[in-house]
C-alpha cells in the first residue's frame, strides 16, 4: 500500500455502482500516476458499456457503493404501487429537483421520479401534446440507473427489467 493511502474496501471482480449512475466491474486495484502524484485507483469497466474505463481513487470511496441485492430490489418493487407522484410545474425548478434526485441515486426517489414522468408522458400523449425533451432525457437517465442496477442484481438484461417489474406488480396485486 502506498504511504498515506486507504485500504481498498472493494476488490477485483466486485460489481459496484459508480457515482450512483453506472454499474461497473472492478478489473484492477493499482497505483496510477495521472498527475505528479502516484495514487491507488480502482480500475472500473462499465458492465453495459465495455468501451470505457473509469479510474476512481481508492481514497475517494464515497463515489462507489455495492449494487443492491435481489432482496432489496423486491422490497423496492413492493412499494411501487403506493409511491405518490410529484410533478413540478416550473420547468427550471423541475430540472433542478429531478437532476438532484439523479445525482443522489436514492432508489425510492428514483422510483417516484420515474412514476411521475411516466404518468406525465401518458397524460401529454393522450392530450395530443408532446412530452418535453428535457423530461424525456431525465426519464432515460433514471431508467439507465435503475434498470442497470436491477438487471445486475436480478441477473437479467436491462431490457428485461420493465417486464420483470410488471410481472411482479401483477403478482403483488393478486395477493
Amino acid at each position: 500500500c502506498l504511504a498515506g493511502e486507504e485500504i481498498a474496501v472493494f476488490g477485483v471482480n466486485d460489481t459496484v455502482m459508480y457515482e450512483n449512475y453506472e454499474v461497473c466491474k472492478i478489473v484492477a486495484v493499482r497505483p496510477e500516476r495521472f498527475q505528479k502524484k502516484e495514487v491507488l485507483y480502482y480500475v472500473l469497466k462499465p458492465v453495459y458499456d465495455g468501451s470505457s474505463t473509469i479510474y476512481s481513487p481508492v481514497e475517494n470511496q464515497q463515489k462507489i457503493r455495492k449494487v443492491l441485492s435481489a432482496e432489496e430490489i423486491y422490497q423496492l418493487i413492493q412499494i411501487m404501487p403506493d409511491t405518490e407522484t410529484e410533478w413540478v410545474e416550473n420547468e427550471q425548478l423541475r430540472r433542478e429537483k429531478y437532476n438532484g434526485i439523479l445525482r443522489r441515486g436514492d432508489h425510492k426517489q428514483l422510483i417516484k421520479l420515474l412514476k411521475t414522468l411516466y404518468a406525465k408522458r401518458k397524460e401529454k400523449l393522450q392530450a395530443g401534446k408532446k412530452f418535453h425533451s428535457m423530461d424525456e432525457k431525465l426519464m432515460k437517465e433514471a431508467e439507465h440507473i435503475l434498470h442497470g442496477e436491477f438487471a445486475q442484481a436480478l441477473k437479467i438484461e436491462p431490457e428485461e427489467v420493465v417486464p420483470f417489474i410488471a410481472g411482479e406488480l401483477k403478482r403483488i396485486q393478486r395477493k
